[in-house]
């Protein structure tokens, strides 16, 4: 890993972070192999993929759609996802008249077993407060217009309750496996501040 510039320049973020992990390690602090597993665990078998695999399920079985809008938690544990920010999970949905978006007002509560760690925008304090005050605008201003007669709920998220969006399936998918559908679904969809889009 290299660094550029003249001798004024900060080194590199991960410079900078590889040096920090060495002074801990070095000190005892950190242990590198726990380190590795919790980051393997948030690559791999954390994140939105996992919340993808939820909703493509969903989309392709109904059975599987009730039982994950009747009980969010063990629809989504059925499919091996679960722990930590994930204990108790709400599922709601979305239709050509209802759109959900999801934030936390008081920090960033996040169901991390189906979505990973939350995004930077989620935690900005500008986020937080302005899309309870004004939803579209600020669903606007990340690229989603809602026409006029959907109604819009803003969920919030707490230690207690999380939220997770099922997005409406985009016409034109009906010949895609759930596999293929998985592909298409991200993570932001999830949130409620996009929609899901045919390939």
């Amino acid at each position: 890993m290299t660094t550029t510039g003249g001798p004024g320049d900060t080194p590199s973020v991960a410079l900078r972070t590889e040096a920090l992990e060495q002074l801990l390690t070095e000190r005892g602090l950190i242990d590198p192999k726990v380190m590795n597993e919790i980051i393997t665990q948030y690559e791999t078998n954390v994140g939105p993929l996992n919340g993808a695999k939820v909703v493509a399920k969903a989309w392709t079985d109904p059975g599987y759609r009730r039982r994950l809008l009747q009980d969010g938690t063990a629809a989504i544990r059925e499919l091996g996802f679960s722990g930590q920010q994930g204990e108790h999970i709400v599922v709601v949905e979305n239709t050509p008249t209802t759109h959900n978006v999801v934030v936390c007002t008081l920090c960033s509560c996040y169901p991390w077993p189906v979505l990973g760690l939350s995004p930077s925008w989620y935690k900005d304090p500008v986020y937080r407060a302005r899309v309870v005050r004004e939803p579209r605008t600020v669903l606007s201003a990340m690229g989603l217009e809602p026409d006029d007669d959907v109604r819009i709920t803003v969920r919030d998220s707490t230690s207690e309750v999380r939220w997770l969006v099922l997005p409406e399936r985009p016409a034109g998918t009906e010949h895609l496996s759930e596999e293929e559908l998985v592909a298409l679904v991200t993570r932001d969809a999830m949130v409620g501040v996009a929609k899901v889009t045919a390939p």
